[in-house]
């Protein structure tokens, strides 16, 4: 079941990571956004990244976060990869 947000691109969907919310017509979470932008790109970097995410829908999703910080924060926390878990290769990087 999708619920609509009080964001033009940001919806939940039951089916779709549990509900998490995500970007409308796709299975991006709003968490992915926001990690990148956390590590320093822009929306226009970010749109690079994720090249079916519109500039507009980048921005909402960081304006959905700027509205809903403990939750996205939630589940940025809850899919962390620990790090005894990172391959040391990756750590790299």
């Amino acid at each position: 079941m999708v619920t609509k947000t009080e964001h033009l691109y940001i919806v939940k969907d039951s089916l779709i990571l549990n509900g998490e919310p995500i970007i409308t017509g796709t299975r991006t979470p709003v968490r992915a956004v926001v990690e990148l932008w956390r590590l320093g790109q822009t929306p226009e970097e970010i749109r690079t990244e994720l090249p079916h995410l519109t500039t507009a829908a980048i921005f909402d999703a960081l304006s959905y976060y700027s509205d809903h910080q403990e939750d996205i924060n939630a589940y940025i926390e809850r899919n962390r990869v620990p790090d005894d878990l990172v391959d040391p290769r990756a750590k790299k990087l």
